[in-house]
């Protein structure tokens, strides 16, 4: 069955769809040219199977494409971050440290 990654934003959130199933989500809000991600969930049913870091990466792919920073708030995505350090530059320098991602590798 065909994965994949959709922004929705009358809902302020990207899915990832299994076919035409939504199996998880990542709530964002931009402002400023900053792409603010509180929250990102998968469905327990399907957990496990990458489908997480997939959306991930597809949300961090869109916000790269669309010039935008993130400011990771959820600890997913933050920890997403920290194993594909790729994405690093995403989070303003100045932003780092408050997130934990001072010291990650470039």
């Amino acid at each position: 069955m065909d994965t994949s990654v959709v922004d929705v934003p009358e809902r302020g959130r990207f899915e990832i769809r299994l076919g035409d199933r939504v199996v998880g989500l990542a709530s964002y809000h931009v402002q400023d040219g900053t792409m603010a991600l509180p929250h990102t969930e998968v469905d327990p049913s399907v957990g496990g199977r990458g489908y997480g870091s997939r959306l991930v990466t597809g949300v961090l792919t869109a916000a790269r494409e669309r010039g935008l920073t993130v400011l990771p708030y959820c600890s997913f995505v933050r920890h997403h971050i920290e194993q594909h350090p790729e994405f690093l530059d995403l989070v303003a320098e100045a932003d780092r440290a408050q997130f934990g991602l001072a010291t990650a590798d470039h």
